[in-house]
């Protein structure tokens, strides 16, 4: 395949090889015909094997020099790019020469990146787990001074309490989901417990709304917890956010031999129809009304990007004012 390709390329100095055999016959022909007779195949056989000969040393060249320049381009130093530069053309040396000390810098900037990045992500996860301090904290006071204060107080402060731990848990798991380590335990989760977790975070604020919950019957699936305890809070959180007239949050389970699938549905606002194709947007909050246009538009996108993370699928369905429904695809191991 390589030397189809070598011949190729050089097709034209073989043409031009043969035209001037053909010439060389001519002349042979018109001096001596029983010479050209027995030399003409002689010529063109041994034009051909000469140019096949050239083709197999060029390509063996070309590999090498193949070989040369992807070692460079791993590691562009000095050494490797005099080596570069002798498997080329002296014109070609400036160029070389400008490449290398291009992506010199080039690595050395995304190195310096790198490390900042980490000592980001580093600080997002202590900034995070810091704050869950003064947030215990608060929601202490909270439960503790909870019939001496009146209801709007406590609710104002669950409401402000829930919003807090919701951004930090967006930030740390944003943190994560953007950092090139991954720290996921993969086991056979009880999905009843980690709804139970969650609505235990939530509970002040589902019980101030009067919020009707129901559960199905639950099985077993094989996650990280903590990834699955960040949709839930995520569903739920829009739950509480865009709950109706009525509020209430249902969970269901499905099992089939494909996959489990967890439902969550509420009856709450809802979704227009022709903002659902992009609720999981990075950003978007649509027209559904002004506390949707509110909201930052990073849940669901959160959401989402975590659920290809563990390889779930999470997928949307609403009708405007009547509720809103999240499916949570767990593969069959």
């Amino acid at each position: 395949m390589k030397i189809r390709k070598i011949s190729k390329q050089y097709a034209p100095w073989f043409l031009l090889l043969m035209g001037v055999d053909i010439f060389s016959a001519f002349l042979l022909w018109i001096a001596d015909a029983e010479a050209f007779i027995a030399l003409s195949a002689v010529i063109v056989l041994a034009s051909i094997l000469l140019f096949y000969a050239v083709c197999v040393v060029l390509c063996r060249q070309e590999e090498k020099r193949k070989q040369v320049f992807l070692d460079f381009l791993d590691h562009p130093d000095e050494r490797h790019e005099r080596l570069l530069q002798k498997t080329l053309n002296q014109a070609y040396a400036d160029c070389v020469h400008l490449m290398a000390q291009t992506l010199r810098e080039k690595n050395a900037a995304y190195n310096q990146a790198q490390i900042q990045l980490s000592d980001y992500e580093e600080y997002v996860e202590i900034w995070a787990h810091e704050t869950k301090a003064p947030l215990s904290l608060l929601t202490l006071l909270i439960d503790n001074r909870r019939d001496e204060l009146p209801e709007t107080v406590v609710y104002k402060l669950d409401s402000i309490r829930s919003r807090i731990q919701e951004f930090t848990s967006q930030m740390l798991y944003y943190s994560r989901l953007k950092s090139s380590r991954k720290d996921y335990l993969f086991e056979q989760i009880e999905i009843s417990s980690c709804i139970e977790e969650v609505l235990d975070d939530y509970m002040p604020l589902l019980e101030e709304k009067q919020f009707q919950i129901r559960q199905a019957a639950f099985g077993t699936v094989y996650t990280d917890r903590r990834g699955l305890l960040f949709l839930l809070s995520q569903a739920v959180s829009n739950t509480v956010k865009y709950s109706g007239r009525e509020p209430s949050i249902f969970f269901a389970f499905e099992q089939t031999d494909t996959a489990h699938v967890l439902r969550i549905r509420d009856h709450g606002t809802g979704v227009r129809s022709c903002d659902l194709p992009y609720i999981f947007e990075k950003g978007f909050t649509g027209d559904s009304g002004e506390v949707r246009r509110q909201a930052t538009g990073m849940g669901l996108y959160l959401a989402k990007e975590m659920a290809d993370d563990l390889g779930l699928t999470l997928n949307a369905a609403s009708d405007w004012g009547c509720g809103f429904e999240l499916d949570i695809s767990f593969p069959v191991m």
